[in-house]
């Protein structure tokens, strides 16, 4: 499936991925609310999707922003946002 899945945007691209099949899913689902294959689909990759995300997070910090209880800086400027595909391409990806 997807090369090097250890990228930060090999992960961001699985984050992506599973968005958009619970996206079409879910909208398969308003019309056929009562199709169990539809519904397992839809069960299979939102845990795929939490568990992308949960890899993400731990790697390479949040995707959303939120402060810390007790934060006393908003520290989600400090790093790249996720969706910054360049300043997030590792060194290699870059071809340096």
């Amino acid at each position: 499936m997807l090369q090097n899945n250890g990228t930060r945007q090999s992960l961001m691209k699985r984050v992506q991925m599973y968005e958009f099949a619970l996206v079409e899913a879910g909208l398969f689902l308003d019309t056929h609310p009562n199709d169990q294959q539809a519904l397992q689909y839809h069960s299979k990759y939102s845990k795929l999707l939490q568990d992308a995300k949960a890899e993400y997070v731990k790697r390479f910090g949040e995707l959303e922003p939120q402060a810390p209880e007790g934060a006393t800086r908003w520290d989600w400027v400090d790093n790249p946002w996720p969706w910054d595909l360049e300043a997030n391409m590792d060194t290699t990806e870059k071809g340096e």
